[in-house]
């Protein structure tokens, strides 16, 4: 049979990684939508290449563009925020959530309602609306599948395991491009340094978040939402090869370690064919020519963002999305040039101890429409703590 697909975020790396693997069974899947930012020359190619019945671009400026790209193919070109989420009305079995950003929480959310398959790998929908997001998917019967390397490794390792039995689950970090740095040089470190993962082949914006720690800052967040585990219970580590994803300790004693190649294809390719396992295109490790792996404690010094990311899981409520709006309003403006790399963590923190009083009178519950409002007022707060420090 033949599935309905849809990605969204097609031209990032998870998108292009996602058509990669369609790409090598063309007669399995069938296209709905494709949805891109600025790279409207991938996204056109891309929905002729698949024969796709929409391509949309987030940037209303750019639908001129787009429709010139795809004239004569017969494919609908659209353009803004409800473009995408009418896109994510549109029938399909399996749907890839890959916007990067809060951009993501709203065709992601929308796509639920169809009672379908969600590959997750906007982590920043369960970090500012975890508990909407998962009772959204419980109301329609939907199914979410998580897509970050290191949440599908624990979804992985809890296969015909009881959640009761779970005594801690551990995800790693690579550490990104600073770990051996000295702490008095990160003050310095350029955008070109910072955009340099070891390991991974990921867009600027993650590979940034990587190296300040951002990234594993909202997973942590993520993995307490989407396993519902205490906090306390989910640890972090260093492990600079980035072959173990995630471990998950049982109340036995027991750790279940999932290992393979830093290959966004395998989290990919294990939500798309889930719940079979097929063949994948990815390294086969020899781990007599590896040799060892390692591991050590994360250094909150380094990296303030874990300390920060754990603050907000016991404040609560729509902490998760002030966090996530200040973080990115903070990258931005080190990506522009107006602030340092270790200000980022300087502004985010700000804006969470800013906003203090509005979290506390917002109170535990809340809606699309609150979160929205939140990440709003957490843009504005942040880009005032930026300019405070602008280098």
């Amino acid at each position: 049979m033949v599935r309905r697909v849809s990605i969204f975020g097609a031209t990032g790396s998870i998108g292009q990684n996602t058509l990669d693997l369609i790409a090598r069974a063309p007669d399995e899947y069938s296209v709905v939508a494709l949805t891109g930012a600025r790279n409207i020359d991938q996204l056109a190619a891309d929905a002729i290449r698949f024969g796709a019945e929409i391509a949309v671009t987030c940037h209303d400026e750019l639908l001129g563009d787009l429709r010139t790209a795809l004239a004569g193919t017969g494919i609908e070109a659209a353009a803004g925020a409800e473009a995408l989420v009418e896109a994510a009305d549109r029938p399909a079995d399996w749907i890839m959530s890959a916007i990067v950003g809060a951009a993501g929480l709203a065709p992601g959310f929308r796509a639920l309602r169809q009672g379908t398959t969600l590959a997750l790998a906007n982590k920043e929908s369960l970090v500012t609306a975890g508990p909407l997001l998962m009772a959204e998917a419980a109301r329609h019967g939907a199914r979410i599948l998580p897509v970050d390397s290191e949440h599908s490794a624990v979804f992985q390792a809890l296969v015909g395991e009881d959640m009761a039995a779970v005594e801690r689950i551990v995800i790693t970090a690579s550490g990104g491009a600073f770990r051996d740095w000295p702490l008095e040089d990160l003050p310095n470190a350029t955008l070109a340094e910072a955009s340099c993962h070891p390991n991974w082949a990921m867009g600027q914006r993650i590979t940034i978040d990587s190296a300040s720690m951002f990234n594993k800052s909202l997973e942590l967040i993520e993995t307490r939402e989407y396993f519902g585990i205490d906090p306390a219970r989910i640890e972090v580590l260093v492990h600079p090869e980035s072959l173990i994803h995630a471990l998950v300790g049982f109340r036995d004693g027991a750790l279940m370690a999932h290992v393979g190649p830093p290959d966004m294809r395998h989290a990919i390719g294990y939500a798309l064919h889930w719940p079979d396992r097929r063949h994948l295109p990815v390294e086969r490790l020899d781990l007599a020519a590896i040799g060892q792996l390692t591991f050590r404690a994360p250094d909150e010094a380094r990296w303030p963002a874990l300390r920060l990311a754990r603050e907000v899981m016991q404040t609560g409520g729509l902490a998760g999305a002030v966090f996530n709006a200040a973080k990115e309003r903070a990258l931005d403006a080190f990506i522009a040039g107006e602030i340092g790399f270790t200000r980022m963590a300087e502004v985010v923190e700000a804006t969470l101890n800013g906003l203090s009083g509005e979290l506390a009178a917002s109170g535990g519950g809340f809606d699309l429409e609150a979160v929205a409002d939140m990440d709003h007022l957490a843009r504005e707060r942040a880009g005032a703590e930026a300019r405070l420090r602008a280098a």
